[in-house]
């Protein structure tokens, strides 16, 4: 079974919108993140930011449900 690479088959629009929506968590938690490669980022800064992303995920599903 072969491993197919969602990012290729991303629409245009979700990628950019993806990414500025990493770009505001990262800055939100004090990450400087730069566009490309960002593989000197420690795994605290990666994951400080993936974090901040789902508790903003998770805070704006809480507000549409109301």
């Amino acid at each position: 079974m072969s491993r197919s690479n969602n990012s290729k088959s991303m629409v245009p629009e979700a990628r950019e919108a993806l990414n500025r929506f990493k770009m505001e968590a990262a800055s939100e938690v004090g990450v400087n993140l730069k566009q490309g490669y960002n593989g000197d980022l420690t795994s605290r800064e990666a994951g400080s930011v993936g974090g901040q992303m789902v508790k903003k995920m998770i805070r704006s599903y809480e507000e549409n449900m109301r």
